[in-house]
Parts: structure tokens; C-alpha cells; sequence
């Protein structure tokens, strides 16, 4: 897939967020006003946070798919990780406005209207973030993305509170035991507080430099394994993350007595295949001479000049 069928597809998958969203608020809203459930209006409040993290989304994933310029040689992919910081602020702003409002209904508990209509509303609002959170989270893995992953796993936990938020309604109805509402909906509070911060830390992680996980470091050994049994060694791999892109450099310790062009042929070869494992990878070779064939020569040059020399009497 080339550079600008990428960017379009990514940019209609955040489209395609923001139209759920715009589509959730508004069925959340009406589900609330029905029924007066501070744990409906929560739910509310959360899809208003999809609606702003995909708008920051859709602008950063724009921003990252900008093919390299003079000014930025390695392109704009870490521009990804000020969204997903972004959306993880938005969560934890939407659960602080969460857990004010159940508060406030903890202590001046009031009874529910409409249950029935409703939750079917609520219902109605889950199943399209459910569809769309699917979509996003597979088109995230598959193009390495982190905003449309962490917008699609956003969504995947709206999914989950409203479910709980729906329960607690319903148990409300049946017992009557009004303060259960506030309590859902301090739950849900702190349950997206977790996914805020695992966000704001996978972002601060990215923005660092961090290393490829262990998963991705075993494809990039595996490229290597062939090589080291001919007795190419390696050494000083270094790898990092920028947002889609993964950039790797190591040494190739070859034989000292190859030429140049036999040595460049073979740092082709080895990119090659390591581009093979990571498809997003970028990857920089640096050629040395192998120590031990270094080492072993110096030793045949030092034997053939004692046989040469002339003995003492």
C-alpha cells in the first residue's frame, strides 16, 4: 500500500470515529434525558471524549502520514504519539466531570423515568461503538498506528462501561436502591481513568524512544540467523518506535580480507531481510572487519615472517 492510499484509509477510519461518536452522544443524551440516570449520562459524557480524541486524531494521523521533508528527514509518525497523550488528558478530564456529578447524585439520590426505552437506546448507542471499535483496533494492528489502535481500544472500553452502566440501571429498577446509580457511574470513572493512563504512559513511552518489544526483536534475530551460521557477526543493534515506523541499526562484523562491493552486498541482503520481518522498518548497516578473521590473519602474516627470517648462530 503506498504512502497516500495509506494516509486516505487511516484518515477514513478516523472519519468514520468521529461520525460514531457524533452518533453516540446523541443516542446517550436522549437515553439520559429519558431516564435520569446520572450512569447513562456518564456513559454520555465518555462518547463526548471520543468525539474530541478522534477529531485530535484525525489532525495527528494527517500529520504522521506527511511523506519526510527537509525538516524532518525521518519523517512525522511520532506526531501519532501527541494524540494518544492527548486522548489519555481527555479521559482522565471526562472522569473527573464523571465522578463530580455521582457524587453530587450520591448525596441527593433521585429516582429513574423511562428505564425501559432507555436502556434500549443505550443498547442501540454500544452496538455501534462495538462495530466500529472492531474495525479500529484490527486497521491499528495491521497498519501500525497507535491513534487508530488506541481510538479503536477507547472505544472497545466505552463498550464495556455501558454494559456495566446498563446492568446497574437495571438493578436499580428492580431494587429500587437508588444510590446503586452514582456508585455505576463512579465506576465508571475510575475505570476509564486506567485506560487514560495507560494511554498518557504508551504515549510518554513512544515520545522516549523506546526499545522494539521482545516480540519484534525475535523477527529481527530470526533475519539474522542465517547469517550468523555463516559466520557473519553482528553487534551494537539498536531499535526504536516512531509511531508506524521502526527503525533499526546494527554493525556487520564481516571477513577483513572481503572487498568493498562483496561487503555492500551483503548489508543489502541483511536490510532486506529484516525489512522482510518488520515491513515498516527502516532499517542502517554499518560494515567492520570481523576481530577473530582479523585476528587469525595477523597470526599467518606474523608465522610466515618468523619461517622467512634469517636464524642466529
Amino acid at each position: 500500500m503506498t504512502g497516500t492510499s495509506e494516509r486516505t484509509l487511516l484518515t477514513r477510519l478516523m472519519l468514520l470515529s468521529i461520525a460514531a461518536a457524533l452518533v453516540t452522544i446523541t443516542m446517550k443524551t436522549v437515553a439520559w434525558r429519558l431516564t435520569g440516570s446520572v450512569g447513562l449520562l456518564s456513559d454520555a459524557v465518555e462518547s463526548l471524549v471520543n468525539l474530541l480524541a478522534a477529531i485530535v486524531g484525525l489532525t495527528m494521523v494527517r500529520w504522521a502520514t506527511r511523506p519526510p521533508d527537509e525538516e524532518h528527514v525521518f519523517g512525522h509518525e511520532k506526531a501519532e504519539y501527541f494524540a494518544a497523550g492527548a486522548e489519555g488528558m481527555f479521559i482522565l478530564g471526562a472522569a473527573a466531570s464523571i465522578a463530580y456529578v455521582a457524587v453530587q447524585r450520591l448525596l441527593n439520590p433521585a429516582g429513574l423515568e423511562s428505564v425501559g426505552l432507555g436502556l434500549a437506546v443505550s443498547v442501540g448507542a454500544s452496538l455501534v461503538n462495538l462495530g466500529v471499535a472492531m474495525t479500529l483496533i484490527r486497521a491499528g494492528r495491521r497498519h501500525h498506528s497507535i491513534t487508530i489502535e488506541a481510538d479503536g481500544r477507547h472505544l472497545m472500553t466505552d463498550v464495556v462501561t455501558s454494559a456495566g452502566v446498563v446492568i446497574g440501571v437495571i438493578a436499580v429498577a428492580i431494587s429500587g436502591w437508588h444510590p446503586l446509580d452514582p456508585i455505576v457511574a463512579i465506576a465508571v470513572a475510575l475505570n476509564i481513568v486506567f485506560t487514560g493512563v495507560r494511554l498518557i504512559r504508551r504515549s510518554g513511552a513512544g515520545l522516549m524512544d523506546r526499545s522494539l518489544p521482545p516480540e519484534e526483536l525475535a523477527l529481527i534475530e530470526t533475519a539474522l540467523a542465517p547469517y550468523r551460521k555463516d559466520g557473519i557477526a553482528f553487534r551494537a543493534l539498536m531499535t526504536r518506535r516512531s509511531g508506524r515506523r521502526s527503525f533499526v541499526s546494527l554493525a556487520v562484523l564481516a571477513p577483513s580480507d572481503w572487498t568493498i562491493a562483496r561487503g555492500h552486498e551483503l548489508l543489502e541482503r541483511i536490510e532486506r531481510d529484516i525489512v522482510a520481518a518488520l515491513p515498516q522498518a527502516a532499517v542502517a548497516t554499518h560494515l567492520e572487519p570481523s576481530a577473530a578473521v582479523s585476528k587469525k590473519k595477523r597470526l599467518i602474516v606474523r608465522n610466515r615472517t618468523r619461517r622467512g627470517s634469517p636464524r642466529k648462530r
